[in-house]
Order: structure tokens, then sequence, then C-alpha cells
């Protein structure tokens, strides 16, 4: 049997028909060729991340002025770091004469 790769949109599709019980299981996975374990596997993945869909992954305008806020900072401590350690090394090289 060939190797089939399903796209998540294909794998949700198939577990919600299988959810409505329009169809016995064992006549939605010949409709699709895969096998009920395959379907079984899918659908325990898809109630262990299904909350993900209502989670807001866009960060407020606070937030991200504070993470804006924060690479800044970093940069600037970066710049006086460098400029710091480039001012010891003048001064050793000019106190050794």
């Amino acid at each position: 049997m060939k190797y089939r790769k399903w796209d998540p949109k294909t794998k949700a599709k198939i577990v919600l028909e299988g959810l409505q019980n329009n169809l016995p299981l064992s006549e939605l996975c010949n409709n699709y060729q895969i096998s009920q374990n395959q379907y079984y596997n899918w659908l325990k993945e898809f109630q262990l991340k299904s909350h993900k869909a209502f989670d807001s992954s866009r960060k407020s305008r606070k937030e991200q002025r504070v993470v804006d806020e924060n690479k800044k900072l970093k940069r600037i401590i970066a710049e006086l770091t460098i400029e710091l350690k480039k001012t010891e090394l003048e001064l050793g090289e000019g106190g050794d004469l």
C-alpha cells in the first residue's frame, strides 16, 4: 500500500465527519481509504489540540510595545558593552607605555 501524507485540513474534515455519526465508521474509513486505527489516532490528536483553535496568538499593543522596548534596550546594552570593552582595551594598551 502506498504511503500518503494527509494535510491537517483533510484530517480535521475526516474526524469531524466521523463525529457527526452520519456514516458508520467503517464506511467513512473505506471512503477515504484509511484504517480505523488511523482515524482513532487522528481523533485523539484532534481532541488533544482542539483547544488551540481558541487561543489568541496575537499580542496586545501593550505586549508588543514591551517586546519592542525590550529589544531596543538589549541593543543599547550590547552597544555600551562593546564601547566599554574598547575603552578598557585602549586604556590597557596606553598604560603599558
